[in-house]
């Protein structure tokens, strides 16, 4: 496992950003900040969150996930903040479960994210393994897709950690054929989500954010 970053402080605040993947740390946000590295999907991003965040003397006052996300309904390349995620690869209606919410937790199948960067756009979003693709977007409710916000929500509601999660539209407009599909616009986004953490940075300072 990578050596954890130390959570950069801003207004007073540390704060630890994490990523899925080096193809999404672009140099607009290599200017501005220094992420975990979790890796792509549930499980990877699950694990090494919650180990980092072990192994920290202090825990961060708040998580910032951010990367790209696949939608067929919101603007490519445009960037929106998580309003609420939900857990697609979880389904238990066999036993009388709804769809999403794990048995024998008390968390919503959608839950909602409190903190909320002022003017930027808010969309839903569900996680989970599978790479979503042309019709298949027709089974999901949310407005986009990814593969590690809710498993770096759960991570900081377990150290007790608000999350705020920013996404960029790379994809989903056309059907995926092969990776550059995915990375075409990947610079774009890269630019448009360090305009995003200079607003978070904004409204941290001029108090308008809380964590």
């Amino acid at each position: 496992m990578q050596e954890p970053p130390r959570p950069q402080t801003i207004a007073g605040i540390p704060i630890l950003f994490v990523m899925a993947a080096e193809a999404e740390y672009g140099p607009a946000l290599r200017a501005r900040l220094t992420p975990l590295i979790t890796g792509v999907g549930p499980v990877e991003a699950a694990v090494q969150l919650t180990a980092a965040l072990a192994g920290m003397p202090e825990p961060p006052g708040l998580i910032v996930s951010l990367g790209s996300a696949g939608s067929n309904r919101l603007a490519q390349t445009e960037i929106y903040q998580v309003g609420a995620v939900a857990y697609r690869d979880m389904d238990a209606s066999a036993l009388g479960f709804e769809r999403g919410r794990t048995p024998f937790l008390d968390l919503p199948a959608r839950i909602e994210l409190p903190h909320r960067i002022p003017d930027l756009p808010t969309a839903s979003l569900s996680t989970g393994a599978n790479i979503v693709n042309g019709n298949a977007y027709a089974g999901i409710a949310e407005d986009m897709v990814d593969m590690e916000t809710f498993s770096h929500l759960r991570a900081a509601q377990h150290f007790g950690i608000p999350l705020i999660g920013l996404r960029g539209i790379s994809d989903g407009v056309a059907e995926l054929r092969e990776l550059s599909d995915w990375t075409e616009y990947l610079h774009v986004i890269d630019e448009r989500l360090a305009q995003a953490v200079d607003a978070l940075a904004n409204a941290l300072r001029d108090g308008r954010l809380t964590p």
